[in-house]
């Protein structure tokens, strides 16, 4: 085949499958709703942008990353069925659901919970979950404008460090000694459907054909466990894509109360704000002549329907709990629970937020705030650890005993990740270790040694320095107790995915993406070998988990393993002969025929550089 030039570039392909060039296509639009919706515009048209084509095949690459997507709903149907479809006939399956949408009947499963009871999961069939994707991407960013900043949950860029990191500056920075927790009674089983829409009404929705479709969606039957079929009257269905932005629209109104009733008062004199290099604006001159006044200074931090309220003494928090209970049941009609709420003085107790158990402690003339893993998230961890121990050490055969190592690396990896922004992580884990590290020696004997070999690759980059790093065959265990304890981070107020300079920021801080590291490791190539596996993983992270040849950051689903040396031509699975591409790369590298290579390079835009690397591999591949 010819070798690829530039010009190739500049020829429009008539028929693009989901591309990057289409998803680019709607960033313009998203980042117009949502200017739009800062300037309190009404949208009576969404439907158009709904059902454009750009947005349904986004929804179908958005669907397809989705570790979901294999699940089967009451049809049995699941995305590698919509993979079936040609572009057409996908794009007009699509269209059809939104002419007269009736939702297929959504499958209920139940998920055992640490305290031994099951929260009911509500599975839609894969058609309807694209429709639900669709409807999301859309509304998002009208959502996004309007949207608290002190709600943290099922948002984009927004994380369960960040809402940990305001916790800890609220308690040791402004001297939030007393927390109120609030448990809402069955608050997705009890949301009220009319209030829901009324409030979807009140963000600027008004496309009533839109509005017509989330009340069928809300009213979709349900087939239980045994069998029966039930209609829901209130609530939404755990487990719906749209489900989590639906809560955070419910929730919206009692963000916003209780910031009015503190940060975003008014004062008599109008004093001028300022922002630090963040984008935090500081309002500190108002804040002074507040506290100044009887007004009672609350702060609130959520986390989908998680959420806590920091007050300075005893007697404003017992006030907000009892306010906050009012109001929720006056304005949304949802309850407490009296057993699972309570008000919390930090200085003696903890208080559990999202995994971690936050207290202070006195340090000198101050307080500083104490963290560990709480109690259930420590039991479970240790449960599941040694579970994977257990599994590890019955393995039948030398293959089996590497993927369940990787598996068992996953698992420790996934909890330091987490938990590691807890101040006292490594006492935690160093507990944790202690059990572990003893059923490890006991379970495979003679096995574990200090002897083994490290690549450049992720567990030497994190790990490679400790310790405690032991080896089963040569092949690494992560230690438990090495975690890497970090500070929890705030989220930086420019960072925002609907704003160019918040993209910017989004691209220059981009790191290596953790949970494609983590999918590699649990999820080895079947039929593979065991040097393909680990030098796949070992790529990812020296590659920085970006395409060798665009730079581009790589999902799950598009990560490739190239052959630079064709295995029927006497390639091996070495190191050195491996590379990380994207698919659209990969079919490159191997199409022969010219119509393939102009469909999948144009929506590429590839430059002279990256076009010399390209050519290159095709070289090598004899293509």
């Amino acid at each position: 085949m010819p070798v690829l030039t530039s010009k190739q570039q500049e020829q429009k392909s008539k028929q693009r499958k989901i591309r990057n060039s289409e998803y680019y296509d709607m960033i313009s639009t998203f980042d117009e709703l949502y200017a739009d919706s800062k300037k309190d515009k009404i949208f009576n048209h969404l439907m158009e942008i709904i059902e454009s084509e750009e947005n349904i095949k986004l929804a179908y690459r958005t669907i397809k990353t989705n570790t979901g997507s294999d699940t089967a709903g009451v049809d049995k149907r699941t995305i590698n069925d919509l993979a079936k479809l040609n572009e057409e006939e996908y794009v007009r399956l699509i269209r059809k659901q939104f002419s007269c949408y009736h939702p297929r009947p959504v499958k209920r499963v139940e998920i055992p919970k640490p305290n031994g009871k099951t929260r009911p999961l509500g599975i839609p069939t894969i058609v309807d979950r694209v429709v639900q994707q669709c409807i999301l991407q859309v509304m998002e960013p009208i959502c996004e404008a309007k949207f608290s900043d002190n709600s943290y949950g099922f948002r984009p860029n927004r994380s369960a460090e960040h809402a940990i990191a305001q916790c800890m500056r609220l308690i040791q920075v402004q001297n939030m000694y007393h927390v109120v927790d609030l448990d809402i009674k069955g608050f997705f089983d009890n949301i009220n459907h009319t209030k829901l829409i009324r409030q979807i009404w009140a963000l600027g929705i008004r496309d009533k054909k839109l509005l017509c479709i989330i009340k069928e969606m809300l009213k979709a039957s349900v087939i239980l466990p045994n069998g029966d079929k039930t209609f829901p009257i209130k609530g939404t269905p755990q487990g719906g894509i749209l489900s989590p932005l639906l809560a955070n629209i419910v929730l919206n109104e009692l963000d916003w109360w209780i910031t009015s009733q503190w940060e975003e008062m008014p004062t008599k004199t109008d004093f001028t704000t300022r922002s630090n290099k963040q984008g935090t604006v500081i309002k500190s001159h108002a804040y002074r002549a507040l506290r100044r006044s009887r007004l009672k200074e609350v702060h609130a931090v959520r986390y989908a329907d998680d959420f806590k309220i920091f007050c300075p003494t005893h007697a404003e928090a017992v006030r907000a709990y009892k306010a906050t209970e009012m109001w929720l049941k006056d304005r949304l009609g949802l309850d407490i629970s009296p057993d699972k709420s309570k008000v919390v003085n930090l200085k003696r107790q903890y208080s559990d937020f999202l995994g971690f158990k936050l207290k202070v402690r006195k340090k000198g003339k101050k307080y500083v705030v104490r963290s560990h893993m709480c109690d259930k998230a420590y039991k479970k961890a240790h449960e599941k650890l040694t579970k994977e121990v257990k599994t590890l050490a019955h393995s039948p055969d030398d293959t089996a005993q590497f993927i369940q190592l990787q598996k068992y690396n996953s698992v420790v990896a996934g909890l330091h990740e987490y938990y590691c922004i807890a101040t006292e992580s490594t006492a935690d884990f160093g507990r944790l270790a202690f059990g572990i590290n003893k059923q490890l020696r006991n379970r495979l004997k003679g096995d574990v040694s200090r002897n083994g070999a490290l690549r450049n690759g992720f567990i030497k980059d994190k790990y490679g320095k400790s310790r405690q790093l032991r080896f089963l065959h040569e092949r690494p265990i992560v230690p438990v107790g090495a975690v890497p304890q970090k500070n929890a981070q705030n989220k930086r107020k420019n960072i925002n995915k609907y704003t160019v300079k918040g993209r910017e920021l989004i691209h220059k801080n981009l790191t290596i993406n953790t949970d494609a590291m983590l999918w590699l490791m649990r999820n080895p190539v079947k039929g593979r070998s065991i040097e393909y596996a680990d030098n796949r993983i070992s790529l990812f992270a020296a590659q920085y988990g970006k395409c060798a040849v665009t730079g581009l950051p790589m999902e799950v689903h598009n990560i490739h393993c190239h052959h630079k040396m064709p295995l029927s031509k006497g390639g091996t699975d070495a190191y050195e002969n491996l590379i990380l591409v994207s698919k659209a790369i990969h079919v490159i590298i191997h199409a022969s025929s010219e119509i393939t290579i102009r469909e999948y390079l144009n929506p590429l835009q590839l430059d002279d550089s990256k076009l010399a690397k390209l050519n290159k591999l095709r070289t090598m591949a004899e293509m």
